[in-house]
C-alpha cells in the first residue's frame, strides 16, 4: 500500500509540474496579446488558464495533505509525549478526514451538473473542473488513512518523551519518535 501512496504521490507531483508549464503558456500569450501585436488576441487562453488555475490548486492540496504542509492552527499545547503528540494529530487528521468526505458527498452532484455544461469559449466539457473536487477528497482520505494509522500508533506507544520542540525545524513531531526504542 505504502508502494502505490509513493508512486500516486511522485504522479502528483508530475501532474503540478506540467499543469505549472501548460498554466505558462496561456497566460504568456494574454500578456504578449495585451501588451504587443505579436500574438493575436485568443479569448481561450483565459479559460485555459482559469482551469489550469484551478487544477493545480487541487493537485497541490493533495501533495500539502501527504508533506503535512497545509496550513493548521495550532490551539493545542505542544505535545510531551508521543501519546499526546499522536491524539493531536489524530484529531486534526479525522477532522480533516472529515471534510474530505464532504468533497466526496457534495462533490458527486456537482460533477454530475458538470456533465451537462461546457465552458464558454473552448465548449470543454466542464465536468473536466467539476471532477477536481470529488477528485480530491478520495486523494486527501487517501493519504489520510496513512495517517490516521500512524496516529494510532503513537497514542499506543504511551508516554515516550518526545525531543524538545524547535518551532524552526518543527523537531519534536512523530518522526522523531520512530527512533526511539520502545519496549514492546
Amino acid at each position: 500500500m505504502i508502494r502505490f501512496l509513493d508512486f500516486l504521490y511522485v504522479a502528483l507531483k508530475v501532474a503540478i509540474t506540467l499543469l505549472i508549464a501548460a498554466l505558462i503558456v496561456p497566460v504568456t500569450m494574454q500578456v504578449l496579446s495585451r501588451y504587443t501585436g505579436l500574438v493575436p488576441r485568443f479569448i481561450w487562453t483565459e479559460e485555459l488558464a482559469r482551469f489550469c488555475f484551478v487544477w493545480m490548486i487541487m493537485v497541490g492540496s493533495m501533495i500539502a495533505v501527504r508533506d503535512d504542509t497545509h496550513f493548521d492552527v495550532d490551539l493545542l499545547p505542544v505535545p510531551e509525549t508521543a501519546r499526546a503528540l499522536g491524539l493531536s494529530k489524530l484529531v486534526r487528521h479525522l477532522a480533516m478526514a472529515g471534510l474530505a468526505v464532504a468533497f466526496l458527498w457534495y462533490g458527486r452532484p456537482f460533477v454530475n451538473q458538470g456533465l451537462m455544461q461546457t465552458s464558454e469559449i473552448a465548449e470543454l466539457p466542464m465536468v473536466t473542473i467539476y471532477i477536481a473536487w470529488p477528485l480530491a477528497g478520495a486523494v486527501w482520505l487517501v493519504f489520510l488513512i496513512e495517517k490516521i494509522v500512524r496516529d494510532v500508533r503513537y497514542v499506543r506507544m504511551g508516554p515516550v518523551a518526545l525531543p524538545p520542540y524547535d518551532p524552526i525545524r518543527r523537531s519534536g513531531d512523530l518522526e522523531a519518535v520512530e527512533h526511539v526504542d520502545v519496549p514492546r
